[in-house]
């Protein structure tokens, strides 16, 4: 795997630049930008690819170090300024303003929004007015390359895929009740070993929708992102109420291969599973899902 310019910059040193930006933007955080908008999943459904698309727009300004903050979820104890301290200064805004004629965004990517029981509401609130980007894809091949993800990533033992799904209900009973109860929870497999689950597209859109309204919310099929990536662009700027202006590399990031094929009888039986989830999800995106037709 070819090694990116970060990659190969030694993780001492990399730490050490990590947190001196942190300090830095904590130092000025009073004059820092919120996101006026998230993308917030779904996993594995071109999160990544669309995040880097959106940072070549010059109105559009994304995190300092990472692309997903994480706050919402699994840092809010961290409080409001720590968060902030994560974005563009007002001062930045500014010059790009004067330059371009457009009042610039901030943003972030944390799939992980989408599916924690709390951050819904918590961002509902902390962001008066923000807007939300939802990714959905075929729910079969979610969670496939989910699964092939976290073993890859060692945060998954059982490494057979059919083996983890049978061993999902057991992993995440109870974890939705004691995240939503109890603030400083945190849960190892609610965030890593739900693979089924996340394909319930439609019932995380709904929750969403009560706290945010549907207005606010835009679903995009990513079978039609990565196939026609203009078309689905232009809605997110009409979304954003931002003119398209430049060159935009449509690259498709993150991906991952499968050590070894999905049984037909597997893929049938998820694929059954899904069709009422599907089904529901056709009402988000105005048409049928690219993996239905």
């Amino acid at each position: 795997m070819t090694k990116t310019l970060r990659d190969r910059i030694p993780a001492p040193i990399r730490t050490a630049v990590s947190n001196s930006a942190r300090t830095y933007g904590r130092l000025t955080v009073s004059g820092r930008l919120l996101p006026g908008f998230l993308i917030c999943g779904g996993q594995r459904c071109g999160t990544t690819s669309l995040y880097r698309a959106l940072q070549q727009h010059p109105a559009i300004l994304k995190p300092n170090l990472h692309k997903g903050v994480h706050y919402f979820d699994t840092s809010y104890h961290k409080g409001l300024s720590w968060y902030r301290a994560h974005f563009a200064t007002r001062g930045t805004a500014r010059r790009i303003q004067d330059q371009t004629g457009l009042v610039p965004m901030a943003y972030e990517s944390s799939p992980y929004y989408l599916y924690h029981p709390l951050a819904r509401e918590r961002f509902a609130r902390d962001l008066p007015g923000i807007k939300v980007i939802v990714l959905v894809r075929d729910p079969v091949e979610r969670a496939w390359s989910q699964h092939a993800h976290e073993v890859a990533r060692g945060f998954e033992d059982i490494t057979d895929f059919e083996a983890a799904l049978a061993a999902e209900p057991e992993r995440l009973a109870g974890e939705d009740a004691r995240l939503a109860a109890d603030p400083s929870y945190y849960s190892f497999s609610h965030q890593h070993h739900a693979y089924r689950a996340r394909g319930q597209y439609s019932q995380y859109l709904t929750k969403l929708a009560e706290l945010i309204g549907e207005e606010r919310i835009l679903v995009l099929d990513s079978g039609q992102f990565f196939t026609r990536p203009e078309e689905s662009f232009e809605r997110v700027m009409r979304f954003l109420s931002l003119p398209w202006i430049g060159c935009v590399d449509f690259r498709k990031h993150n991906g991952r291969g499968r050590p070894s094929p999905m049984s037909p009888q597997l893929r049938h039986q998820l694929t059954e599973f899904y069709e009422p989830f599907d089904a529901e999800l056709g009402k988000w995106l105005g048409h049928t899902p690219s993996w239905r037709i």
